[in-house]
């Protein structure tokens, strides 16, 4: 019995090495640019820099730290993967799904993530300046103090997004769908977030000097102290709105 059990052991420690030889090889072979299949790989910190990985499929890669300013990641599958800390500055993400991915400070300055899958994402302290995200999914996803300072996020949805201390100023989010995402003490000076959907959202201690909100539709939302000085209102949906201690854009303060 004793030896059946060593013999046993002894196959599945052989499988152990031999899977674990494969995945070595896998993330050799995508290094080198043999392939661009590699899911759930290890490629920490791989250096990638205009690389053509359009269509790739890295679902569940840890890409921590790694170097993929001005990649081609058009329609890639990065669905779960690690990318925290990563260089995608000027990448070409369109279409790409990174759909609960981790992007903890990753840099995407003016990088093209339009119509991207972004739903449940972890992009806390994302570095998004001048991004192109229209018509990106990010339902859900977490932007909690994200420099997103002059993106595009016009037709991009947003609902129940994190959003609290995030840089948004002169951002752009035209008809975008903000639906009972949180917004606390967000900057959107100069925003233009005309016709947007804010229905229920937390707008709380937000800056919205001068924003446009013409059209945009804020039943429900949560604007109490928040700064409207300037901001454009004209045709907007207030509708239940909570506006108390909110600075209004005639200079007064609403009771």
């Amino acid at each position: 019995m004793k030896r059946r059990y060593s013999i046993f052991l002894g196959l599945l420690l052989l499988l152990e090495l031999s899977g674990a030889a494969a995945f070595a090889q896998g993330e050799n072979e995508f290094l080198a640019g043999a392939t661009k299949s590699c899911p759930n790989c290890s490629l920490q910190r791989a250096a990638l820099k205009r690389r053509d990985l359009a269509d790739a499929d890295l679902a569940g890669a840890n890409l921590a730290g790694a170097v993929l300013h001005r990649a081609r990641l058009t329609r890639a599958k990065l669905t779960g993967a690690d990318l925290s800390d990563a260089n995608l500055n000027k990448t070409d993400l369109k279409n790409a799904s990174l759909a609960q991915a981790k992007v903890e400070r990753a840099m995407f300055y003016e990088s093209d993530l339009s119509a991207a899958d972004l739903s449940g994402a972890n992009l806390g302290e994302a570095k998004m300046q001048k991004a192109r995200m229209v018509r990106t999914k990010l339902d859900g996803a977490r932007l909690a103090e994200a420099i997103l300072t002059g993106a595009r996020l016009d037709e991009a949805s947003l609902r129940g997004a994190n959003l609290s201390a995030a840089n948004l100023v002169e951002a752009t989010l035209r008809r975008a769908n903000l639906e009972g995402a949180d917004l606390n003490n967000a900057g959107l000076v100069d925003a233009a977030l005309r016709e947007a959907n804010l229905k229920d959202a937390n707008l709380s201690e937000a800056d919205l000097f001068g924003a446009d909100l013409t059209g945009a539709n804020l039943a429900g939302a949560n604007l109490s102290e928040a700064r409207l000085s300037r901001a454009i209102l004209t045709n907007a949906n207030l509708a239940g709105a909570n506006l108390k201690g909110a600075l209004m854009p005639d200079g007064s303060v609403h009771e």
